[in-house]
């Protein structure tokens, strides 16, 4: 097991998803600002410019993604 320091996901819940229609089923996603910080996180990672506190962030947007992907994949394994 390996510690990281990672901003809590729960941080971005209130302002950085929304739940989407796609094919009459209801998905979490990112709101298009969290997804471009995503982005730009992912961008500086490559180019090795991240700050402590920004590799904290991408941490916990990166966890947020895997939760919000296996819930995304229940949801339609359900349907």
């Amino acid at each position: 097991m390996i510690t990281q320091m990672m901003v809590q996901p729960s941080s971005w819940v209130e302002s950085g998803i929304q739940i989407s229609k796609v094919r009459d089923l209801y998905l979490f996603k990112f709101t298009p600002d969290l997804q471009a910080r995503l982005d730009r996180l992912n961008e500086n990672k490559k180019t090795e410019m991240l700050t402590q506190e920004e590799e904290a962030e991408l941490a916990g947007i990166l966890e947020l993604d895997r939760i919000f992907t296996l819930l995304n994949a229940k949801v339609i394994a359900q349907s």
